[in-house]
């Protein structure tokens, strides 16, 4: 059984999917999964593999059936977290477990620094964060290439240059951007322009997920359990280094999840990751955070 739903806000109407009944039937809080630029469709073969829980997923403003009523059109982890609270209290289930994916884990950092009561445990896969990286002045650089390439040429243009950004093991030197532009035609991809520039991957205006600095302090002092996860095929590439290194920062090491930065997803991406195998992990994990606070022991796989 699923429902939508569209939760109106003075900035925005976020519509918000939820499969399973309210009350949940186990008594297990529900499972909230967040993307960002990902819509809630991207968690639908995840979602498939969690029929006995219930699963929220939303679509972040601006973004898929979530539109904006504010007049602005960048993207931001501490105004998405707030509008992430708003739906968790019109759920009216207390506080929820969430797996969080991407630019949706740096959001739900920023949840948990905001709304620590919001969440018993996150898990937030591969958040691409600059900040965290010992190289971030040329990530920066790096991300900004890709942002070039977009304005000048386009979406194929813009999305080789993403894909040879985040498929760079290592850090970011100089053999890196030394390399010709990427060709769109070597990824499949159109290199005509359709003259649109407001791609939230491509363009600058997600630029403020990339840099948000974690507050580690609170991030410390909440209740919730955060566990950085990490893919095991994204060894070296930006966002495994970014979950490392986040990880680091919280005092602890990544969790190794199976297959790449889009594990979990099934038909929805050209990109499919080990969706099976992936659920099984998640559910391993948060069943272990579940038994550690029942038992009031650190759980190994938390980063505090």
């Amino acid at each position: 059984m699923t429902t939508t739903h569209v939760l109106a806000t003075a900035e925005a109407d976020i519509a918000y999917d939820v499969h399973g009944p309210l009350p949940t039937a186990d008594g297990r809080p529900p499972l909230f999964m967040i993307g960002q630029p990902m819509p809630a469709s991207g968690f639908a073969t995840l979602a498939s593999h969690f029929p006995d829980r219930t699963v929220v997923a939303y679509d972040p403003r601006g973004l898929g059936r979530s539109t904006r009523k504010d007049g602005r059109a960048d993207h931001s982890p501490t105004v998405q977290a707030d509008d992430v609270h708003a739906v968790i209290e019109a759920l009216g289930a207390g506080p929820v477990e969430m797996f969080a994916s991407s630019g949706g884990a740096v959001t739900a950092l920023a949840l948990v620094a905001a709304h620590p009561g919001d969440l018993v445990t996150l898990v937030a896969h591969e958040p691409p964060l600059i900040p965290v990286l010992p190289d971030a002045a040329a990530a920066e650089r790096a991300r900004a290439a890709v942002r070039d390439a977009y304005e000048a040429k386009g979406w194929g243009a813009g999305m080789a240059a993403f894909i040879a950004m985040t498929s760079w093991r290592g850090e970011f030197t100089d053999a890196y951007f030394a390399q010709p532009a990427a060709d769109p035609a070597a990824f499949g991809m159109p290199a005509d322009d359709d003259g649109s520039r407001d791609d939230p991957l491509l363009s600058d205006r997600s630029w403020a997920v990339s840099d948000y600095r974690p507050d580690v302090d609170a991030l410390a002092a909440a209740p919730a359990r955060v566990i950085i996860a990490v893919g095991e095929e994204s060894a070296g590439t930006f966002t495994g280094r970014t979950a490392v290194a986040t990880a680091e920062l919280l005092g602890g090491e990544a969790t190794v999840f199976p297959s790449h930065h889009g594990g979990f997803l099934g038909g929805e991406s050209g990109y499919a990751g080990q969706p099976e195998a992936f659920a099984r992990r998640l559910r391993d994990v948060l069943e272990d955070a579940k038994v550690s606070e029942a038992n009031r022991q650190p759980s190994p796989y938390s980063p505090r």
